[in-house]
């Protein structure tokens, strides 16, 4: 069985097809950029990502000015969370001012294959394609008077663009668990 480690430097870029709150479809060739790829698992309803929004639709507009593709992905069961709803996601998205495409996993197939346990969850692909950072945005946590700067994921994608190379002490994501739909939960190990 690999390490966590092992695991991590295995894990790549897969291919997607999920219908972005724009109405179009989109694939990975679609998103992906030519420095790299992040995406991103999250949500409406929850506080750790309510938390973190503005910052990110500011953090995810530059990155992407330096061509990183970036894109999240919405897979909670939204018959019981309305909040995450399609027709609430692209609300959000404009609202919040993401330049990103939003898009739903209803099958909820992406959040398996990735892995993804909670929202919200990053994972930062290299141009080609290996994951090279999977870990918290920054320190901040609703309530916890620690200001969103985005520190953790900012010096991950900068060294990432910058062709440095990136720390690997990386702290996990934390936040609420994906919300699975009856009989999708993942096999616990």
């Amino acid at each position: 069985m690999p390490t966590a480690a092992q695991a991590k430097q295995e894990l790549r870029l897969l291919p997607f097809n999920l219908k972005g709150t724009d109405g179009r479809d989109y694939a990975l060739d679609d998103i992906r950029g030519a420095n790299g790829t992040l995406l991103m698992f999250i949500c409406n309803h929850c506080p750790y990502v309510q938390h973190v929004r503005r910052e990110l639709a500011l953090l995810t507009q530059r990155w992407q000015d330096r061509g990183l593709g970036v894109v999240g992905v919405q897979s909670n069961d939204w018959d019981a969370y309305p909040d995450d709803s399609p027709e609430r996601m692209a609300q959000e998205s404009r609202t919040v001012g993401y330049t990103f495409p939003y898009l739903v996993d209803e099958s909820q197939e992406v959040a398996r294959a990735y892995g993804a346990a909670c929202t919200p969850d990053f994972f930062l692909f290299d141009g080609d394609h290996r994951l090279v950072y999977r870990g918290q945005l920054d320190d901040s946590r609703p309530r916890n008077d620690v200001p969103v700067t985005g520190a953790d994921l900012k010096a991950a994608v900068d060294a990432l663009l910058d062709g440095r190379s990136l720390d690997q002490d990386q702290l996990p994501s934390m936040g609420c668990g994906i919300k699975w739909r009856p009989g999708n939960e993942p096999e616990s190990t």
